[in-house]
């Protein structure tokens, strides 16, 4: 039967790639990529042989139509993004409500999501937390900021590394500098590391430090 897969893949270690995902990705018509590079990598590793088309936020909303309309005609789709799960911070949100507005069998494969590993080796409160993804980069930024004021679930946010020292010395403002917090990048990947202390002691920390690589902060609640 016709159906979309939503597919995710490795956030770093190509091991982290479940036997079932390969299963799956070798058994449907078409793959839909965020980059068609990074994922050439991915399939090529595994020897997966398919049509990998373009699938990202610059053209979701004008292809997610005509996608719909294949499965509908009987093709079979996978979509995978460029590292974790498809949705989560990256695209794949507008096809999946589409294709449930349509009627399409939707499933899911549990897989990699960076921000799972990166609260649990925190040492933060894992039993109830709120994942808010990336802040605005400047319209809304400190609005969004302020309404966690409050918060009192552990909460988790992804930044890039050129606006990590920014978005620390806000949240020391805003939440105070005693704060505890875990900063975690390159999951999975060899330099991989966690740093855990208080707001003002991250700030200091990361003040001269230059870092690469994609970046989860997981704030204690207040």
């Amino acid at each position: 039967m016709s159906k979309l897969y939503v597919v995710p893949t490795p956030i770093g270690n190509l091991k982290d790639m479940t036997f079932r995902a390969i299963e799956v990705l070798n058994s449907v018509d078409l793959i839909l990529a965020e980059d068609t590079r990074t994922t050439g990598v991915l399939l090529k590793h595994y020897e997966i042989k398919k049509k990998v088309y373009s699938h990202h936020k610059f053209n979701e909303h004008k292809t997610i139509e005509n996608l719909t309309e294949r499965i509908l005609g009987g093709e079979t789709i996978a979509l995978v993004s460029d590292a974790g799960t498809p949705a989560i911070s990256d695209p794949g949100y507008l096809l999946v409500k589409l294709c449930i507005e349509k009627g399409i069998d939707i499933e899911t494969l549990p897989g990699a999501t960076a921000f799972v590993p990166a609260l649990v080796n925190s040492g933060l409160p894992c039993d109830r937390f709120t994942f808010e993804g990336f802040l605005p980069q400047k319209k809304g930024r400190q609005k969004k900021i302020l309404s966690l004021v409050d918060e009192k679930r552990t909460m988790i946010f992804y930044e890039s590394p050129h606006r990590l020292l920014k978005a620390l010395t806000q949240f020391a403002e805003y939440f105070g500098e005693d704060r505890n917090a875990s900063i975690s990048r390159e999951i999975s990947k060899m330099y991989e590391e966690t740093i855990r202390g208080t707001l003002s002691e991250l700030v200091i920390k990361f003040t001269d430090k230059k870092v690469k690589g994609e970046i989860v902060i997981v704030i204690e609640g207040k």
